[in-house]
């Protein structure tokens, strides 16, 4: 008989978490949970495996959301369909946004991307599909394959976490392939990949293009979760954000991006009667994740589970 090991039992153990959580946690919240934490694993595969820092994730999230309830609500596009149609924008704007940015480094690229962020953010205010600061409300989730309605909560959110689960499943196999490790080489000393023969700025280009399509991904997703795509989700603060949760749960780890977005997530929303204060206490946070934790919260327990030979 095999003998699972310390690692698959610990995925095991948290997918039969996620299985049974909606009946105790508001299922919206477990949704808009998982949606960032896609986001957040989009943005790390960026900056944790290949070290560049985009200030313009925002984009292709919000974009992609912009897209995914036209689709379903104009075109009556089935959600898989209309998924599929605001993964595309995302991959395209990604490939475009990417194309160009990637010829600079360091803060240069980084103010490439928000440049083009907020390109897309006016154009989200002035194209008439978009229905400015009104947004898209009211977004059908129709029926998955013409089979599963997705109107129920419940049928819902065992959707989006599926389309996680095998979302991160790609990540890892993304980021332990040889592609991944090539990635990784660029990271940690870019002239020497360079010198081996690698083509740098494809390899880089490739990376932004998978990053915006899963972020365009999680954006989808969420845009049929709460049947509303607005300026909020393509707003620079959206950038911000995801920044903050990967920063906060660790970069260039597999569930850390996840467990930084469901902190924010759960502040946000659970601290919410407080008003702006919540900012001012997501700042306190981050101050102290910054001082105590510096790779971040998983990043400082996988040494330690390590150890103990939970992980790899």
């Amino acid at each position: 008989m095999t003998r699972l090991t310390p690692q698959t039992t610990l995925v095991v153990v948290l997918i039969a978490l996620a299985l049974i959580a909606p009946f105790g946690i508001y299922p919206i919240f477990l949704m808009k949970g998982l949606c960032f934490g896609l986001f957040a694993a989009a943005f790390n595969l960026l900056l944790g495996y290949v070290g560049l820092l985009s200030f313009g994730h925002a984009m292709f999230f919000g974009f992609s959301a912009y897209v995914t309830a036209h689709a379903a609500k104009e075109w009556g596009l089935t959600p898989e369909l209309a998924i599929l149609a605001g993964v595309a924008t995302a991959a395209v704007l990604g490939a475009i946004t990417g194309w160009l940015a990637i010829r600079r480094s360091g803060i240069y690229f980084a103010m490439v991307t928000l440049a083009f962020s907020q390109m897309m953010y006016f154009v989200a205010v002035q194209a008439p599909f978009t229905h400015g600061e009104d947004g898209i409300q009211g977004v059908p989730r129709g029926h998955l394959l013409g089979l599963i309605d997705l109107n129920d909560t419940m049928a819902m959110y065992y959707f989006v976490l599926a389309v996680f689960v095998a979302a991160l499943l790609l990540i890892q196999r993304i980021v332990t392939s040889p592609f991944g490790q090539v990635l990784k080489a660029i990271r940690d000393n870019e002239p020497r990949a360079i010198s081996l023969g690698y083509q740098v700025d494809r390899y880089k280009l490739l990376a932004f293009v998978l990053s915006a399509a899963l972020a365009g991904l999680a954006g989808s997703l969420k845009a049929l979760v709460f049947q509303l795509a607005s300026l909020t989700d393509i707003h620079w603060h959206a950038s911000g954000e995801v920044v903050l949760m990967t920063l906060l749960g660790g970069v260039g780890t597999v569930f850390g991006p996840t467990t930084g977005a469901f902190l924010v997530v759960a502040i946000q929303n659970y601290l919410s009667e407080v008003g702006s204060w919540v900012t001012i206490i997501q700042g306190g946070i981050f101050v102290i994740c910054v001082l105590l934790f510096r790779s971040g919260m998983i990043g400082v327990l996988t040494p330690w589970l390590k150890r103990r030979g939970i992980t790899g």
